[in-house]
């Protein structure tokens, strides 16, 4: 394993656990967001999308509180993934223990939850579309219990405070770095690109 692995090297070890094809596109979603933080907090864009795409590999396999992610970051070490990466991996739960003291592991807790709320919001919409996705209507789906009931609303809200974002304003960076890959979310593609 080179000393900084690769998207490449991420979607080998992705692919390798995971085949199902909504927890491929979750870590796809995870990472554009994870890429368009790093480019808005001008950190390295790579490593950070990296840690978006590897987050939850092990999660098929290991869907429960006392496997995933144990599992998971015991590989990344025997594989040599480095070890701050792997603390941004564990730290996205917080049952994991692991403190969030990288703005790479503040930045994926704020976005794991919110890309999968995104998605549900996009497809309740005729139209399917994750770039027409308004802040203000995820904000009232957030208060509607029934919603996408499996989503942990307390880090959505957790996780933007956490970055020191506005809530709208996480919403709309995440919803726009998901609208880039579209087509790999399988939802329709922007009718007029923003911006």
């Amino acid at each position: 394993m080179p000393d900084r692995p690769s998207r490449a090297d991420a979607w080998a070890v992705l692919t390798e656990f995971t085949d199902n094809p909504s927890l491929i596109k979750h870590a796809l979603a995870v990472e554009a967001a994870m890429r368009a933080y790093a480019r808005r907090f001008a950190e390295n864009e790579e490593e950070w999308a990296t840690i978006g795409l590897i987050h939850d590999f092990d999660y098929q396999q290991n869907p429960t509180v006392e496997t995933h992610l144990h599992v998971g970051t015991a590989i990344l070490r025997e594989r040599g993934w480095p070890e701050e990466w792997v603390r941004a991996v564990a730290s996205h739960a917080d049952y994991m223990g692991v403190p969030r003291e990288t703005l790479a592991a503040k930045t994926l807790f704020a976005v794991d939850e919110l890309a999968g709320f995104l998605t549900a919001c996009a497809l309740v919409r005729p139209d399917r579309s994750i770039a027409e996705v308004q802040a203000k209507s995820v904000m009232k789906k957030l208060k509607d219990k029934a919603f996408a009931r499996s989503v942990n609303r307390e880090d959505i809200v957790r996780g933007a405070e956490e970055l020191g974002v506005e809530l709208a304003t996480h919403i709309e960076v995440v919803r726009d770095a998901m609208a880039t890959i579209a087509d790999q979310l399988e939802l329709p593609p922007p009718a007029h690109p923003r911006g």
